[in-house]
């Protein structure tokens, strides 16, 4: 590899770096081509790609996308995987590949500009896949909704029921089918609410006697023109 292939290789590093969501470093001692097709076909399912690469180019790679805790892990042979999908799904994969081969063996890895040790990525590759985690969240999600649905079908079925049964009652008589007398006396949208009168108990004869003296004010004059 001439200087200008060196130079695009550590390029592709870097940038595969950056625009991963992890990065898992791999001891590939003892893989086969076979074995190693075998395991990118696993890793593509969880949107992960698997490279070799030589650590000297890895570090220059490292250095250019500013992770310097990724140059810790370059000793002996090392395989990159990098992630930009589920990264329980991959480290799960490698751990499954470990399991039934005893290859592929974490070093550590970086996620989410945090440095992972082995023992860490075991963990994460318990956790449930993402598709697992999806559908999990959506029976949280929907088992309330449903118990919901369920509820408002029952009151609605209910009221329908209660309606009919009084409109049953309505054309069989028991029930008076005439409005309210209270609705009857609504006024109408935009009218005017009719004056309240006073009650006749509250009603004064004196006020109408005073009213009387002030509207004749000729009746002592005709007393006196009489007499």
């Amino acid at each position: 590899m001439n200087r200008d292939h060196k130079a695009a290789a550590v390029a592709e590093i870097a940038e595969q770096i950056r625009e991963s969501e992890a990065i898992f470093a791999i001891d590939f001692r003892g893989l086969t081509v076979t074995q190693a097709a075998e395991v990118r076909s696993r890793l593509r399912e969880s949107g992960a790609t698997l490279r070799v690469v030589k650590n000297s180019l890895t570090e220059r790679a490292a250095d250019e996308a500013g992770v310097e805790a990724l140059k810790a892990m370059l000793t002996g042979p090392t395989a990159l995987t990098f992630v930009r999908g589920d990264a329980a799904g991959a480290a799960k994969a490698i751990s499954t590949f470990n399991r039934q081969t005893s290859l592929l063996e974490f070093k550590g890895g970086i996620m989410e500009g945090e440095t992972l040790e082995a023992a860490q990525l075991q963990e994460i590759a318990k956790l449930p896949s993402r598709e697992v985690l999806y559908a999990q969240l959506v029976g949280v999600v929907a088992a309330p909704l449903t118990g919901l649905a369920r509820g408002l079908g029952g009151l609605l079925g209910g009221l329908a029921i209660a309606l009919g049964e009084l409109r049953g009652k309505k054309e069989s008589g028991e029930v008076p089918a005439g409005e309210p007398q209270a609705a009857a006396a609504a006024p109408q949208a935009g009218e005017p609410a009719p004056a309240e009168e006073p009650a006749a108990e509250e009603q004064s004869d004196e006020p109408a006697a005073e009213a009387q003296q002030d509207t004749d004010p000729d009746t002592d004059n005709e007393a006196d023109a009489s007499a």
